[in-house]
């Protein structure tokens, strides 16, 4: 597999690009229990990202709040948005974090991205459209979640792929 070696420990070291994913699962795509073997890769992988999303769910929720209003809290609906996405095959492959479009969320769908912004948004005074104003969330808050981290949760990704390479390469030895 291009890309793959053997560490000096006996261990696979894998990069974790596209067609590394991709190969990966067209070999579990050729196994018997191919199917299963795939949802145990994105499961385990997805668990490897899970203490990232917790992070930035805690990290969203520190936010300031001290407007009162009708509608749904803004933070507690970002931070249910907010979670670890794994495709092993398609055209972006890949494991990361995300924080998913708010849709029904008091007209402010892109709520995660406009508060993680140091520019913050507009929005009409209580749906006066004649005043508006510009509002500030907590800057950078999905990205200083990972500060420090992102070495960590790509080590326990590659660590989930590698032992799945590993079964595989022991059944054909």
């Amino acid at each position: 597999m291009a890309g793959s070696g053997r560490g000096s420990n006996g261990s696979l070291n894998l990069r974790l690009t596209p067609q590394n994913l991709r190969n990966i699962s067209n070999a579990l795509r050729a196994e018997e229990d191919g199917k299963e073997l795939r949802r145990e890769l994105t499961r385990n992988m997805r668990e490897a990202l899970k203490p990232g999303a917790v992070r930035a769910k805690s990290s969203i929720m520190s936010m300031g709040s001290a407007t009162p209003h009708d509608g749904p809290a803004l933070k507690s609906s970002i931070a249910r948005k907010i979670r670890p996405e794994v495709r092993i095959s398609g055209k972006f492959p890949g494991a990361k974090i995300k924080a998913f479009k708010t849709k029904n969320l008091r007209n402010f769908p892109n709520a995660p991205k406009r508060t993680n912004r140091a520019s913050g948004w507009r929005h009409p005074v209580y749906g006066n459209r004649e005043q508006w104003v510009q509002q500030h969330g907590k800057t950078k808050w999905f990205d200083h979640a990972f500060e420090g981290q992102r070495n960590t949760y790509e080590h326990a990704v590659k660590s989930a792929l590698a032992d799945m390479v590993n079964r595989i390469a022991s059944r054909s030895t």
